[in-house]
């Protein structure tokens, strides 16, 4: 354990974590004291991010392994994959992800052509791949990449909506959105994550619109305890 770290917390894989997506929220989670453990395909490639991870944090709690190795040394997992990806990845990964907690991150949105994916949603379809012995929670599909690796140990302008039929593994979520400078709210069961899903195809339509890269979505009306 790096002395960087807080041991008390939930060491955290990040699967397919390479992209700006994953390398983001890998960034924030290890500046807030997490141990991240980033998993790609190709063992190289993990490596790499890492160790470009830690020299831009100036830390040493980032370590880089094959994608089944970071699942099964993590207590939680987030999937940071592309939609094509996503059936694959999680078949090969059922076996190592038996136990966890797995954050679905995926959104089927088409960049070029952004609309709302049809039912059901990419964490159904995770939940009914891995089974009852893995609890599946949808989170960050809305989360703009481009915003998390600015002003580290400050908050983010964007809140998360955590679905999941375990609602505890939904709170164990939130703790880490919260964690990450990120406001979170559990937004229900499994199903409902096809709607976050298609806010995104929303936030990519107004970043066009309006030539930004950061739209995010805000809830108002609620003041968690």
């Amino acid at each position: 354990m790096s002395p960087d770290t807080n041991s008390s917390l939930p060491i955290i894989a990040i699967l397919g974590g390479t992209g700006k997506e994953g390398t983001g929220l890998a960034m924030r989670w290890a500046s807030a004291g997490y141990s991240i453990i980033i998993g790609s395909r190709q063992l190289e490639k993990a490596q790499a991010t890492a160790a470009d991870l830690n020299a831009r944090l100036g830390m040493n709690t980032v370590t880089g392994v094959e994608n089944s190795l970071a699942a099964r040394r993590a207590d939680i997992c987030v999937l940071t994959v592309v939609q094509e990806a996503h059936q694959a990845a999680l078949e090969g990964l059922k076996e190592a992800l038996q136990g966890k907690i797995l954050v679905d991150a995926t959104a089927r949105v088409d960049f070029r052509d952004p609309r709302p994916p049809a039912p059901p949603s990419a964490a159904r379809l995770a939940q009914d791949i891995l089974g009852s012995g893995v609890r599946v929670v949808a989170a960050f599909q809305n989360v703009p990449a481009h915003a998390l690796k600015k002003n580290l140990g400050q908050s983010l302008e964007t809140d998360v909506l955590a679905c999941a039929d375990d609602p505890e593994a939904a709170q164990a979520v939130i703790r880490l959105a919260e964690a990450g400078g990120m406001r979170a709210y559990y937004a229900g069961g499994l199903d409902n994550a096809i709607v976050v899903e298609g806010l995104t195809s929303i936030l990519i339509s107004l970043n066009k619109q309006y030539g930004t890269k950061t739209a995010s979505i805000g809830i108002t009306g609620i003041h968690p305890a």
